[in-house]
């Protein structure tokens, strides 16, 4: 019998070694190891046999995509090696997009700056000077936080498990737990420039207020004046009510056809088309207050809430979108890619996106359970509202996760800064009265879907808001997909598995 290596019997078969080893898994095909146990051989006759009669029509299609973008761990994302957690609490979205789209490591290296610290929040203390991520240190809002969560992605199995070993930073103050995933330094585990990615330009700075520490990008993301007003106007026949996602879909159709750069897909016009995107995305929103600043979660939020922002509850935001700006192949994710495999504009990409993301199994569960909670107004309603839901055979928005079967971090990390910005809200305490009746129910843990809702509740936003800030934020991500197709250069294209009459 004669016997073929992986990438041999991958190329016969016309798919990726993943795909070849998941025939394996499955049965299809049987192989053995070589004398030496480093390869993995396959029978040729097997292999022959296979390729003429193509895939089993037992197994559905297959899809499989190399991407360098985004790991999903036990129970959080990790962007380019990055824990997404610990990006949430040091960096702004900004920067997070810029890390996505380059894979520049200067960006986790800026000068420090210091900045005139806001009155202090009654729970926060400014980071000691010269460490500018030892925030999580006593009496600071996210400490609890980091302390509570059950879920440090240092465990075994994680490729980042040995960072505290590495980090000069995890020796902890005498008296205070061992620093989490949350606390570490996302410097310590930068990977090398990815090839074909430029540098980002110009380099965030290092700002230490009364709310911590947090790497912040320098200067305002601008859509051109010409674009943005036509997205203003062309809102003006819209339903006053209409919900923000909805007139996101119309803003960026709008700005692709205001701007003629949008066919230029090197890397570094993508990544100016990204930031004029997402800046034109935002300030066409109808604005509801005055913003508290120049960056994307400050103007977000004055498109978003008819009130000002506490510097708590901003911080919470700032949070929600570094940790929702991608998730690997999610439905709205994989659809963008399919969209940039043939070579679609980066506007058209992300429509392509938005119009998955509303769909209530995606980015719509928290617009879901935001009504699940507005049917909550006292603690004791809670059971009331589980219990019509699951006699309806629904599915409970904003529990549950595809990926995190033991719970997903993003939401516990998200739903604690909620908690110490808002202490005794009473959205809080209609959250944990649904939480409670989630647990007596033995149903599944909550996610991030639940912990947005919670934050957009507390903070009075308009209806849908947390629909808005999930789409803003994951723009990042469908861009950073987008341009490792555009790399690839190949449409992607996947394969039926007939189940109609026969072919006559």
């Amino acid at each position: 019998m004669e016997w073929i290596d992986a990438a041999t019997a991958s190329e016969r078969l016309g798919i990726k070694p993943a795909t070849l080893y998941a025939y394996v898994s499955r049965g299809v095909l049987q192989r053995r190891h070589s004398d030496d146990g480093r390869r993995s051989l396959f029978s040729a006759e097997e292999i022959e046999r296979l390729a003429r009669r193509g895939r089993p029509r037992s197994q559905p299609p297959e899809l499989v995509i190399e991407s360098a973008i985004t790991a999903l761990g036990v129970d959080r994302p990790h962007y380019r090696g990055l824990d997404a957690l610990g990006l949430a609490l040091t960096g702004d979205y900004e920067t997070v997009a810029a890390w996505l789209w380059t894979a520049d490591p200067s960006l986790w290296h800026p000068p420090s700056r210091s900045t005139p610290a806001k009155p202090p929040h009654p729970s926060a203390t400014p980071a000691p000077q010269g460490d500018p991520h030892a925030s999580a240190r006593q009496g600071d809002p996210h400490a609890s936080a980091h302390q509570r969560d059950p879920h440090p992605s240092a465990r075994q199995g994680d490729p980042h498990a040995s960072a505290h070993q590495e980090d000069p930073h995890a020796c902890a103050p005498q008296g205070h737990p061992r620093p989490s995933a949350h606390q570490r330094d996302p410097r310590r585990l930068v990977d090398p420039v990815a090839p074909g990615h430029q540098a980002a330009a110009p380099h965030p700075t290092t700002e230490t207020s009364a709310q911590g520490a947090r790497i912040r990008w320098p200067e305002p993301w601008r859509c051109e004046d010409d674009a943005l007003r036509a997205a203003v106007t062309a809102q003006r026949g819209l339903p006053d009510d209409l919900l923000p996602l909805d007139r996101l879909q119309v803003i960026t159709t709008v700005l692709g056809a205001s701007d003629s750069l949008r066919y230029q897909l090197d890397p570094a016009s993508v990544a100016a088309t990204g930031r004029r995107m997402i800046a034109g995305l935002v300030d066409a929103l109808p604005q509801l207050s005055e913003p508290q600043g120049d960056s994307i979660a400050e103007r977000l939020w004055s498109r978003l809430c008819p009130r000002p922002a506490t510097p708590g509850l901003l911080n919470a935001v700032q949070a929600a979108l570094v940790l929702l700006a991608d998730h690997e192949l999610a439905a709205s994710t994989l659809a963008a890619r399919v969209a940039a495999s043939a070579k679609a504009d980066p506007y058209a990409v992300v429509l392509t996106g938005l119009g998955v993301l509303g769909g209530p199994l995606h980015g719509g569960a928290s617009y879901g359970a935001e009504r699940l909670l507005a049917e909550v107004t006292e603690p004791r309603q809670a059971a009331r509202a589980i219990a019509e839901r699951v006699r309806r055979g629904e599915r409970i928005p904003g529990f549950g996760h595809s990926v995190y079967k033991n719970g997903d971090a993003r939401g516990v990390l998200l739903l604690d800064l909620v908690k110490e910005a808002a202490p005794g809200h009473d959205r809080i305490t209609a959250g944990v009265a649904v939480l409670e009746e989630m647990r007596r129910r033995r149903l599944p843990e909550r996610n991030v879907d639940f912990a947005l809702a919670t934050l957009t509740a507390v903070s009075g936003m308009v209806s849908g808001a947390g629909e808005a800030i999930f789409a803003v934020a994951r723009v990042a991500g469908w861009l950073a997909h987008a341009m490792e197709e555009y790399d690839r250069g190949a449409l992607l294209r996947l394969r039926a598995s007939y189940t109609g009459p026969p072919v006559k």
